[in-house]
């Protein structure tokens, strides 16, 4: 692979990173494959998602439905052919609880020929209260 190429996909990883800071989550969903999977390793229990719609609505749940959102940290690198996204975010939600909680995500991810997110897996810290707390 050539390192044009390789510096192409990190920078489309990157922009998924960019639109899940400003939750822009339809910037997000042009990133994936028609026929994307993702496969998520959750606090309840793995769950899978199939299709662009089904995994942007689980990003929305996760950090759209929120009452305030900041994301702390975001990197992309490459494990072989793969793509590696991590991001770290504090979240305030009422469905949460009160107060701060961080939440951290980290991703696996395959593209298509077109740079397009065609399978994703990914592990979840869950929300964690900030301060330790629980």
């Amino acid at each position: 692979m050539t390192t044009q190429l390789q510096a192409s996909r990190i920078s489309r990883a990157g922009a998924f990173i960019e639109a899940l800071s400003r939750q822009d989550f339809a910037r997000m969903s042009s990133a994936l494959d028609s026929a994307v999977e993702l496969t998520a390793l959750l606090p309840p229990g793995l769950r899978e998602f199939h299709g662009p719609a089904e995994v942007t609505a689980a990003f929305t749940h996760w950090f759209g439905e929120v009452d305030d959102f900041e994301l702390a940290e975001g990197e992309v690198d490459r494990v072989g052919p793969r793509l590696h996204l991590r991001w770290r975010a504090r979240v305030r939600a009422e469905r949460l609880g009160e107060g701060w909680f961080a939440v951290e995500q980290q991703a696996y991810v395959d593209d298509d020929a077109d740079g397009r997110f065609s399978r994703m897996v990914l592990l979840c810290s869950g929300y964690c209260p900030e301060g330790g707390a629980r």
